[in-house]
């Protein structure tokens, strides 16, 4: 890695440090533009509750009120949702999909004009949440449209990136706005574990153990992200010995569904709190008081019981075992000591649930530890709550963005030497 890091600077990668040092640029007008607040509008106070997730992927930017404050989550919402309208739900978005470049092409830009339509709906949201309900109308419009905006140009922003830049744009700004977060959280650790007016050593070693259990939530996060299952493919007419004496196998992640689930659940559980919020219905607002609230045993268990449903229903749909047992049997392939056709779409579905299942407990305990740590830690401050999802974005960023940076390496070094 560290020999990597010194080719950076040889004469031959020149082109590549330029690509490099515009995409921190590029991140570093998000990171300004997150301290930009929207005219007339006050900073958020209170606690944010379900928001955090939101507020901790912007860099806090909603806490601020900034002109970012939405972020790209209207975006990932929308390519979310359009990426399971392509399986097999709409017709019209399944074709699109098998349509190859043309297709995608069109599936962006339908995704940016919905993710675009979301920004506007939540920036509506949003407006009411930050303005009260004594605004005048065009206070609202006022605040929506520059919310919207300032999604809008975050993703020109990412675009800029993934074409002059390097790695995903739209995944490095979620990236840089968690990273930008963690000094922050650290400083505010330090100043409520050690107190001035009370056990200096006692706050000293709980300090210490806090970052140990950080520390080791990220070994664990790399660790997830790196695991997969293989599974060993052979065609027919064809040996090991025709391909360089390399394997083929399909690649299963541990954790396919990454993030996915959290965001998910988490959706799911805000929607019932944010009508709350204009209800005047008792019963109502005790029930989610009651059952939608992370801080309730109930509230937790449905948390929880949402993430396990929607991470084992992501990732069937997203490799679907039948085509995948298909397209091997069109192509003449067979998984060794299965026979082809429904033999085989079983295996391939037992093997996704098994280590689904590990991924699955993994994601419940990266969700539920920052919730469980400020239940009954007794630390009442939500901004050094142990986040695991945010590290868990960080850690797939900037492993996939080093793995690019390191394949370009490779080729000027191949090519270097003819």
């Amino acid at each position: 890695m560290f020999a990597k890091f010194k080719d950076l600077f040889a004469k031959r990668n020149k082109d590549l440090r330029k690509r490099i040092l515009f995409t921190l640029a590029a991140l570093a007008i998000f990171i300004i533009g997150t301290n930009v607040k929207v005219p007339g509008v006050p900073d958020v106070n209170s606690k944010l509750g379900f928001l955090e997730l939101l507020n901790v992927i912007g860099g806090g930017a909603l806490k601020n009120s900034s002109i970012f404050a939405l972020g790209v989550m209207p975006y990932i919402s929308a390519s979310i949702v359009i990426q399971l309208l392509q399986m097999d739900i709409i017709p019209y978005f399944s074709d699109l999909a098998k349509e190859g470049y043309a297709g995608r092409r069109k599936l962006n830009r339908i995704t940016r004009y919905i993710g675009i339509l979301v920004a506007l709906i939540q920036g509506f949201g949003l407006a009411f949440g930050l303005l009260g309900s004594e605004a005048a109308t065009f206070d609202y419009i006022k605040v929506a449209i520059i919310l919207t905006a300032g999604t809008a140009f975050l993703l020109w922003l990412g675009d800029q990136i993934s074409q002059k830049g390097v790695g995903n744009g739209l995944s490095l700004i979620i990236m840089a706005g968690i990273v930008v977060s963690i000094p922050y959280m650290m400083k505010e650790a330090f100043t409520t574990f050690i107190d001035p007016n009370g056990n200096l050593f006692i706050g000293i070693i709980s300090f210490i153990i806090y970052i140990l259990v950080y520390l080791a939530i990220i070994v664990g996060v790399v660790f997830i992200s790196e695991s997969e299952r293989r599974i060993p493919i052979q065609y027919a007419n064809k040996t090991t010995s025709s391909y360089g004496g390399k394997q083929t196998y399909i690649p299963f992640k541990v954790n396919a569904a990454n993030v996915i689930p959290v965001i998910f659940a988490s959706a799911i559980i805000s929607i019932p709190q944010v009508i709350a919020r204009f209800v005047t219905n008792e019963g109502y607002v005790t029930f989610v008081n009651k059952y939608m609230n992370y801080n309730t045993t109930a509230g937790l268990l449905i948390y929880i019981a949402l993430i396990v449903a929607f991470s084992y229903l992501y990732t069937l749909l997203q490799f679907r075992p039948e085509e995948i047992s298909k397209n091997l049997q069109q192509n003449g392939g067979y998984i060794p000591g299965v026979r082809p056709g429904t033999e085989t779409k079983k295996y391939i579905t037992s093997v996704l649930l098994r280590i689904t299942t590990f991924g699955t407990i993994f994601l419940v305990i990266i969700a539920a530890l920052p919730i469980l740590f400020q239940k009954y830690s007794g630390v009442d401050n939500a901004n050094i709550s142990i986040g695991g999802t945010g590290l868990l974005i960080v850690v797939g960023v900037a492993l996939e963005t080093y793995k690019q940076i390191e394949s370009v390496l490779d080729q000027k070094e191949y090519k270097g030497r003819f």
